[in-house]
């Protein structure tokens, strides 16, 4: 970094560089995170991660950032928009013969897309070696961060959420030992009395303000969760295949979302697709036109797992039944998804 910088320059010369590589906030912060942790203990406390043991594993390492990048005084952090052009969400939603895809994951995987752009955002300020980049990639507490850096505030639905526009971004940063100059101008929360976000949630995942079980939530079900999905909340999901955007599509701030990245635009035309056609897709066909895409993280057999449910709760048709009856792998949690389909669809037919 230049040592004749004053932090004016610096925060011009951030916002210019964060800007070329398509950020549109940017900001430093302090590693004082004492608050945060609390935060976190409780959440972890109550058993709210579910199966995402790494949660609990990494809680050394997110209170130490140190072990992370060594000596490590500042974190640099930048939000980049991604709401795609394309189809109404809320009609495919309604639309229960077609697949609800969480809008971030209809274009390129963000995570290694983000930390290039980091890396060259660093690179331009700071030696080799005195940063480590990431994007939801290490032990970082990136949200909590965020606020701090000024570019948003933490919303009820856990999310960062900007005034000037709305939550759709991905986070992403780097650790440095580099003592930055930190950003002044924080963003006053302004989610008020609104509980919309709690309200629309399919499976009340959103159990209190700014408190979220993971356990009940449909992206950690149909993501992050290898058993298969309690029967509770099979009905609930509707046709989200992957992930859930409805605390989002209805928090307010969001009407003044712009268009995201062009790298985050919709693929294969996965933006209005109906069941039918993921399910007719072989693994082969999966693997090769999710290339490149988060929906890939998933695997074949839980991404059709979840679209088995999606079948069930389907209007019943008789392409549907047969499509699932069709199945024959001996996959335990698919077997159960398909099985429990089946007999949706029969109910459905009986009536």
């Amino acid at each position: 970094m230049q040592s004749n910088l004053t932090p004016t320059d610096l925060e011009a010369q951030l916002t210019t560089l964060a800007q070329q590589q398509g950020a549109r906030r940017i900001g430093i912060c302090s590693l004082e995170q004492d608050q945060a942790l609390g935060y976190l203990d409780q959440w972890l406390e109550r058993d709210f991660f579910g199966e995402m043991e790494w949660m609990r594993r990494g809680r050394d390492l997110r209170a130490d950032l140190n072990q992370v990048h060594p000596n490590a005084r500042r974190i640099v952090i930048a939000a980049f928009d991604y709401w795609p052009e394309g189809v109404d969400a809320w009609d495919i939603i309604a639309s229960t013969d077609k697949a609800y895809i969480s809008r971030y994951a209809l274009g390129r995987d963000y995570h290694k897309t983000l930390r290039k752009r980091m890396k060259s955002i660093a690179q331009a300020l700071l030696p080799d070696g005195a940063f480590r980049v990431f994007s939801d990639s290490a032990p970082v507490l990136e949200k909590h961060f965020a606020e701090q850096s000024g570019l948003g505030w933490i919303g009820k639905h856990t999310l960062i959420l900007s005034r000037s526009q709305g939550s759709y971004c991905f986070l992403a940063g780097f650790l440095t030992d580099a003592e930055l100059p930190t950003t002044t101008a924080i963003e006053t929360p302004r989610c008020g009395s609104c509980t919309a976000c709690i309200e629309v949630c399919p499976t009340q995942a959103i159990v209190a303000p700014y408190q979220l079980d993971a356990r009940k939530c449909i992206s950690y079900h149909t993501i992050e969760m290898d058993a298969p999905i309690p029967e509770p909340y099979r009905v609930a999901m509707g046709n989200r295949v992957f992930g859930c955007d409805d605390c989002q599509l209805v928090c307010p701030w969001n009407r003044y979302a712009e268009l995201g990245d062009g790298q985050f635009t919709p693929r294969h035309g996965w933006d209005d697709v109906t069941l039918l056609e993921l399910w007719a897709l072989t693994e082969d066909e999966f693997l090769q036109r999710t290339e490149g895409m988060a929906i890939r993280r998933a695997g074949y057999v839980k991404f059709r797992s979840n679209l088995a449910i999606a079948l069930g709760n389907a209007p019943y048709q008789p392409a549907h039944l047969q499509a699932l009856q069709s199945e024959d792998s001996s996959d335990p949690r698919l077997k159960e998804h398909v099985a429990w389909a089946i007999d949706q669809q029969r109910k459905k037919c009986a009536r």
